[in-house]
């Protein structure tokens, strides 16, 4: 039932689900017409209607007025502004994520609301910017077993949402909103889960990593290796003066909440379990969320898309590359899956990534702007945004406007009710209304009304930003603010506030106006500094 919290020891995830359609119900792939007393002439016609509603239904999924669009979530992990084709990408092919900017809308000016993993993705899920609940800060490690730690249960998920709206809702892929029972996906609103609950997760099981090239970072190797040492499938690297996390210590591959061993490689896994889900739930409307954890490290690809980029003379690089790769093939698998289905032109997607790309880490580009992963610099915070809705959308516009991922909520709400969903602002959740911050971008998107100006605030530890219109207002700390125009200045290199002091002021208040409204951090700081 919707709402009802799911016995997470003995509900089976994958579950088959009654589906009702008009005059008939489906139990997996039986076929019970409601009973009816046809006499005389009327059973000819009645024979006839029913042959033609249950061809219907095997063709595919009846749509209508009261069917709502399926809505299709799919985040990439660590990927650079510029390393799809459709972003300016020139050594990695990406045909199919190109696919969703071809017949769809890119957006040029697509924020997320933090530039690290978790806090981004509370954002995101939440459609509420997560300082306004203390989701502020990233974790890692050994801090992910923490059973205070996580998306906080006041809050409510996209998927909560959804599925009171009727929705089959999925979560595959990379989750980083809590590890502990309380926070496990399917007590956040969704029906199944396929993936993992920490930051990160090989791709492959191991050690020793078998079937794939494997970078791994260290801290240090023997003088005489120099700066990397290969052993096996294996090349360390100490580039970066750190050592690999050991992603998988007590986070294994989940479906639901057995352990398992996935034996394929995990990205090709993720879109298997992406199109099971698909099939599973093509009668009826479905919110799947597809969470990649790639190209995040550690950095490993399997031959079959390692060997498409043998030309790049850097492995460091060409793992990068083949990673991206393989997203986009599973991006493709997914699609095709839609279309088999006859289900794209009734599907929402939305594609981007969780923050910036982290370039001396993975190689990752975002040009043309500075900074990456964990910086409010453009670099940090601006992502790919591919948003593809067949004849509700158009298809091959650029939109230039500033978005951000609060604005996915509201879009997604408002294409599942038909209407406007309630707004409540930026305070406390109110029991039964979501209180989202961001717009509902559809009639933006399709040119039927201009985009409000609004401006766009950050917080995280000791980062600030805004921006509003062309100024972007950046802070480190106790240092001083930075001002600049993104109109003329894109990368941020020419620092203004000297200059105009009057928009600084402006900006700032402004940002400070908002910060009231904001929680401190809820981990991360010392306890005394965290009440």
């Amino acid at each position: 039932m919707a709402g009802q919290e799911p016995n997470l020891k003995e509900a089976h995830p994958c579950a088959v689900r009654p589906h009702r359609v008009t005059g008939l119900a489906i139990m997996g792939s039986v076929i019970h017409p409601r009973r009816a007393r046809p006499t005389g002439r009327s059973r000819a016609s009645l024979t006839l209607a029913l042959l033609v509603a249950v061809v219907g239904i095997l063709s595919g999924p009846a749509f209508g007025a009261t069917r709502p669009p399926n809505i299709l979530l799919i985040l990439a992990d660590d990927l650079g502004y510029a390393e799809l084709g459709c972003q300016g990408s020139k050594d990695i092919p990406t045909p199919h994520l190109d696919s969703l900017a071809r017949d769809g809308v890119r957006c040029t000016a697509g924020y997320v609301t933090a530039s690290f993993c978790t806090p981004s993705r509370a954002g995101l899920l939440t459609g509420r910017n997560q300082t306004r609940f203390g989701h502020e800060l990233n974790v890692v490690g050994r801090q992910n077993l923490d059973p205070a730690i996580g998306l906080p249960l006041t809050e409510k998920t996209l998927a909560d949402h959804l599925k009171a709206r009727g929705y089959a809702t999925g979560c595959i892929g990379k989750w980083h909103l809590g590890a502990t029972e309380a926070f496990h996906p399917q007590r956040r609103g969704f029906d199944e889960f396929y993936g993992f609950l920490h930051e990160g997760h090989f791709f492959v099981p191991g050690p020793p990593w078998t079937g794939v090239t494997t970078w791994l970072r260290t801290n240090a190797l023997p003088p005489a290796a120099g700066p990397r040492l290969t052993q096996g499938g294996v090349t360390f690297s100490t580039h970066l003066k750190t050592s690999e996390p050991r992603y998988d210590d007590h986070n294994p591959t989940l479906r639901g909440t057995q352990p398992l061993t996935e034996r394929e490689y995990l990205t090709d896994a993720l879109a298997r379990e992406s199109v099971a889900f698909i099939g599973r739930h093509r009668a009826e409307p479905f919110f799947l969320y597809l969470a990649f954890n790639a190209p995040h490290s550690p950095m490993q690809a399997p031959p079959k898309y390692l060997d498409r980029f043998a030309h790049l003379p850097d492995l460091h690089r060409r793992l990068f590359a083949a990673m991206v790769s393989a997203m986009d093939d599973a991006v493709g698998t997914v699609l095709a899956k839609l279309r088999a289905e006859n289900l794209e032109e009734h599907t929402l997607i939305v594609f981007l990534s969780d923050n910036g790309g982290p370039t001396a880490e993975l190689t990752s580009s975002n040009a043309p702007f500075s900074g990456g992963k964990g910086s409010f610099l453009e670099g940090g915070l601006r992502v790919p945004f591919l948003v593809q809705w067949k004849g509700q959308l158009p298809a091959g516009k650029t939109f230039a406007h500033p978005v951000t991922a609060l604005d996915l909520a509201p879009t997604f709400l408002t294409a599942a009710s038909f209407g406007v969903p309630p707004l409540g602002g930026p305070g406390p959740a109110k029991a039964g209304t979501p209180n989202l911050e961001g717009l509902n971008l559809l009639p933006h998107l399709r040119g039927e009304s201009p985009l409000p100006a609004r401006p766009l605030f950050w917080r995280m530890g000791r980062q600030a930003a805004a921006r509003d219109g062309d100024w972007k207002l950046f802070r480190t700390g106790d240092q001083p603010w930075q001002l600049f125009n993104l109109a003329t200045d894109p990368a941020e290199q020419t620092n203004l506030a000297p200059e105009k002091p009057a928009e600084v002021e402006r900006l700032a208040a402004a940002w400070a106006k908002w910060n009231q409204q904001n929680l401190p951090p809820l981990w991360g700081l010392p306890p005394g500094v965290r009440k």
